[in-house]
């Protein structure tokens, strides 16, 4: 089955990730941002919050991010979670929704983290199964996310963006891709950050995520981990200028979800990815 790519096409400008404490600034000042995005499973059970949100679209395009489907539990994904999902997106039409390509529930237990998977042919026909089925229910292309990793999987038989491709053309999702995930997976995993941007198809790319992270010593070892805590470090900007000149104008986002700052903190940031687009793009033309 063909899915559109995105409902509310909008231009290639950076948003920011939209974040209950700042909810009602961003509703009294209507900032100058490309678009915002939020959780959905922040709003599915709260009414009066998806109000302000129906609001607010009269003036962004939004777009859902999800957390909490378990895309890539073997065991497939809660049909009641789906069925929220749904609903939500019915109701306020957001340009894009996304998902990670990692798991966080099994057998009825749920984590509070997002477990990245063995990279198999099981896992990879599981979660083309999951995605499938999340696409088939809101009618539409949904963006899947690479995730940050802490560690591989010794059972592992092919590069993580080789299976989030091939995921892609099993299935016809596209791709969000989180250029800081990137960074702290190469780090981590001693992987080449511009070889896994490489082999992406740059076609697939709906989305593309930017954050800061934290550096964390163990045992005389730096491990990079994806806290969404700080602003964007000069090395994820450069390698976020290698992806827009590898995939063009795609939509950017900064993602801030820990000691989180003034608004105009992230209205900073997204400022700083717009002018990479147009310098990039200006060089280009």
């Amino acid at each position: 089955m063909t899915f559109n790519s995105s409902p509310n096409d909008q231009p290639a400008r950076c948003g920011i990730g939209l974040r209950t404490p700042h909810l009602a600034e961003v509703m009294g000042r209507r900032p100058h941002v490309g678009w915002l995005e939020v959780h959905p499973e922040n709003y599915m059970g709260a009414p009066a919050a998806a109000d302000a949100l129906e609001r607010l679209r009269a003036d962004y395009p939004l777009s859902l991010h999800g957390v909490g489907l378990s895309l890539g539990s073997a065991g497939g994904i809660d049909a009641d979670h789906l069925s929220r999902l749904k609903a939500l997106a019915h109701r306020l039409q957001p340009c894009r929704v996304s998902e990670h390509m990692s798991w966080s529930a099994h057998g009825g237990a749920w984590l509070n983290d997002l477990v990245p998977l063995p990279y198999t042919a099981e896992s990879l026909a599981a979660i083309s199964a999951n995605v499938d089925r999340m696409q088939t229910a809101l009618g539409r292309q949904i963006l899947v996310e690479n995730p940050s990793s802490y560690l591989s999987y010794r059972d592992s038989t092919m590069p993580e963006a080789a299976f989030l491709a091939e995921l892609v053309r099993r299935t016809g999702c596209g791709i969000l891709c989180d250029v800081n995930n990137i960074y702290v997976s190469a780090h981590n995993l001693g992987l080449d950050a511009q070889d896994y941007l490489g082999t992406l198809p740059a076609g697939a790319i709906g989305e593309i995520h930017l954050a800061g992270h934290a550096r964390n010593e163990i045992d005389g070892q730096v491990l990079l981990i994806d806290d969404h805590g700080g602003r964007v470090i000069d090395p994820v900007w450069a390698l976020y200028r290698h992806a827009v000149d590898r995939f063009g104008p795609v939509p950017a986002m900064i993602e801030w979800d820990t000691a989180l700052p003034p608004l105009d903190v992230l209205l900073d940031e997204a400022a700083r990815a717009d002018a990479v687009t147009e310098v990039r793009h200006a060089r280009a033309a």
